[in-house]
């Protein structure tokens, strides 16, 4: 999907609509099905309907997303932004700031404990799949255009995986459900920028 598709958005009380984790299992719930109802979340996330209903809600109050064409009794939502979600800091804003660091904290956790749980409990790589999972770190000197560069390179890579978790026709033959997870950042900015000035603020993008 296209960046142009995206939410975008530095105000803090949506933002911080996301920080709580059975809304950000909401939101890639519906990213990969497409819309679903209450009842439908609830039994794949294993909750309550009644507590995905509230966090539903939380998330159609915040808009991110909303009701989708009634299917008889069943009210299904669908995300309101089919190239998801990012959330900037607005320069000068601490609250902007605060919230921003909430829901990315909380994101990083869900993976590493996802990365964690993987390694731990998978059998040995079948014939074929054989170096298919790594974790890199890596660390090198860079200036804000190259970090900038790749910052959407990485944006750009998922680009060419889009729509296949909706629509099963756009998968290869063999292709299973897989994850990226990766960060950017400089160590720390020079002493000479101003952060009311500055327009690096981090993001974070949700796609599918």
């Amino acid at each position: 999907m296209s960046q142009d598709d995206q939410i975008r958005t530095t105000d803090p009380e949506r933002i911080r609509a996301l920080a709580h984790p059975v809304r950000l299992e909401l939101l890639e719930a519906l990213d990969d099905l497409g819309e679903a109802t209450a009842t439908q979340c609830a039994e794949r996330l294993g909750e309550t309907v009644a507590n995905c209903s509230f966090h539903l809600r939380v998330l159609a109050k915040a808009g991110f997303i909303e009701p989708a064409a009634a299917r008889g009794r069943e009210k299904p939502w669908r995300p309101t932004s089919p190239g998801g979600r990012q959330m900037s800091i607005e320069p000068g804003n601490p609250a902007s700031r605060h919230a921003v660091a909430e829901v990315a904290s909380l994101s990083m956790t869900r993976e590493v404990e996802r990365v964690r749980a993987f390694i731990q409990e998978q059998p040995d790589p079948p014939a074929g799949w054989e170096d298919t999972v790594t974790v890199t770190t890596s660390s090198f000197w860079a200036t804000a255009d190259e970090l900038r560069e790749l910052v959407a390179q990485i944006h750009e890579v998922t680009e060419r995986f889009a729509g296949r978790s909706r629509d099963a026709a756009l998968r290869p033959e063999g292709a299973r459900p897989a994850r990226l997870f990766a960060t950017v950042n400089p160590d720390s900015f020079p002493e000479t920028t101003s952060a009311a000035s500055s327009t690096d603020a981090p993001d974070l993008k949700a796609t599918s």
